[in-house]
């Protein structure tokens, strides 16, 4: 079976991944904006990739690997060498505008209670692709984290929308997580989270005709809010947004006392909220889940600024 094959390849590779990393040192060194106390091996998730690239050519949909080829090598060499942001935003563009061909270009959104036409909706479609891809790895924070958001992501959107490829990430996703949980022995790098945004946002935009695109928006809103919000209220500070910070929701609740294990698996019953609402609502009512999700998202973003002030 493909699935079977894809984790055991995970497994196998997040090993000789750590196994390379330990003897070449690349290490993840600790600082001031660092959650973990020691260097850890970083580039684990060249492993979840290699596994997902083996599941997505097996099933036949090679066409959502080539718009990731570049973004990976970039991402890669990043953890490796650290790239100019300039050099990695262009490469992430490249990889977006080639996704955008792939899918013959978007000009239907479906967000049930209402729809939008038109060629326009392609700039859009740009911006989500770039911003998943870099707000996925703004959330690769914390031990857990990110790996858990995509077997969480993955598997709720093959079993509410009969996706095959979103199990084939999270299996991918799950035998890396093994070695990510809290005490990670490997971190999982640009390589990983980076490429993660962009496929959850390829695959999302791949609906984007359907009432499920708005699915795929609530499945993936525990990320986009918390980078969002996280941003806006930056800005809102007068801070510079290039600057490193520490203040993701997940950041300040980790900071607030909470063990790693804690704020993911908090994270992930929020996410089991918004899937079990996702269950019980036909698709064209998706909006109602979208709204009751970013309702109590609020209510979360309240309850972390009480336990450590966003200053």
């Amino acid at each position: 079976m493909i699935e079977v094959a894809v984790f055991c390849i995970s497994v196998i590779a997040t090993y000789l991944v750590r196994y390379i990393a330990l003897k070449k040192k690349l290490l993840d060194m600790p600082n001031e904006r660092s959650s973990h106390a020691v260097p850890t091996p970083r580039g684990g998730g060249l492993a979840i990739i290699l596994a997902i690239a083996f599941g997505v050519f097996m099933v036949d949909k090679v066409s959502f690997l080539l718009p990731l080829l570049p973004l990976v090598i970039v991402s890669f060499l990043d953890d490796v060498f650290t790239i100019s942001a300039k050099i990695r935003f262009a490469v992430q563009a490249f990889s977006a505008l080639l996704a955008l061909y792939f899918l013959g270009w978007v000009s239907h959104v479906d967000f049930g209670i209402f729809e939008l036409h038109g060629a326009w909706l392609n700039i859009f479609a740009f911006l989500f692709l770039v911003w998943m891809t870099n707000l996925y790895n703004f959330l690769d924070g914390i031990d857990g984290y990110a790996g858990g958001e995509a077997v969480f992501v993955g598997m709720a959107s093959f079993v509410l929308f009969d996706f095959r490829l979103g199990l084939i990430v999270a299996l991918a996703s799950f035998g890396f997580l093994l070695f990510n949980w809290h005490k990670a022995s490997i971190f999982m790098g640009d390589v990983g989270s980076a490429p993660l945004g962009f496929l959850f946002a390829f695959f999302a935009l791949s609906f984007a005709g359907t009432p499920y695109f708005v699915g795929w928006i609530v499945l993936l809103c525990l990320f986009w809010f918390d980078a969002t919000i996280t941003l806006y209220r930056r800005w809102r500070n007068g801070e510079k947004l290039s600057f490193a910070h520490k203040k993701h929701m997940y950041q300040r609740l980790s900071q607030s006392g909470w063990a790693h294990d804690k704020v993911v698996l908090s994270g992930m019953a929020l996410n089991l909220v918004f899937f079990v609402i996702l269950s019980f609502l036909d698709p064209s009512s998706y909006w109602v889940a979208l709204t009751v999700a970013i309702t109590l998202l609020f209510w979360a973003l309240k309850f972390v600024d009480h336990r450590k002030a966003f200053v």
